[in-house]
């Protein structure tokens, strides 16, 4: 791919040609940015995260896998792995366009292809643009990696619950997270 000699928009990033095959693109930093597209235990875990926490969300509210969104207008474009949108957040938006700003929960599922850095960017940028909870998952450790909009980061591990912020009294299960 040739070098970017300025910083692309969401509207440029549009006109591109579709994505196919292993992987797909997203907009970062102004930047076209080749993904891989999930494997199965990948989409295994996006499908129990559903499942799991499907009861604990408001029946207006969306949750959902694979969630496009513009943490900043004009030169990012991202897809969380999980994310969830409270009722009043979700009917605000537009219908014909991507959610602005980062979802409440935005939950990314860590792959061979990502980096340190560019996680801990992701999880700046939304805590920084909506999100109140930013989960990192190490399917490998078995680990799920809570930080807050306030900058408190949890670890949690098997034989823990996460309380859930959206549901009063909720908690997902660690352990029920990597039955896969």
């Amino acid at each position: 791919m040739a070098a970017t000699t300025h910083l692309m928009t969401v509207e440029e990033f549009e006109r591109l040609p579709e994505d196919r095959g292993e992987t797909y693109r997203e907009l970062f930093h102004g930047e076209p940015v080749a993904r891989t597209r999930p494997k199965r235990k990948h989409e295994r875990i996006q499908v129990g995260l559903l499942r799991l926490l499907m009861p604990f969300a408001d029946p207006e509210s969306h949750l959902g896998m694979e969630i496009t969104f513009r943490p900043f207008p004009e030169h990012e474009l991202w897809v969380a792995d999980v994310a969830y949108m409270s009722r009043e957040r979700f009917m605000d938006s537009d219908a014909e366009d991507y959610t602005r700003g980062a979802p409440e929960l935005v939950i990314e599922i860590l792959s061979p292809s990502n980096t340190a850095t560019e996680m801990l960017d992701k999880e700046e940028i939304c805590l920084a643009n909506g999100t109140q909870e930013f989960w990192l998952i190490s399917p490998d450790r078995r680990r799920i990696k809570v930080t807050t909009r306030d900058g408190r980061t949890m670890t949690f591990e098997s034989g823990q619950g996460i309380p859930l912020f959206f549901a009063t009294g909720g908690v997902l299960n660690v352990d029920d997270v990597f039955r896969y």
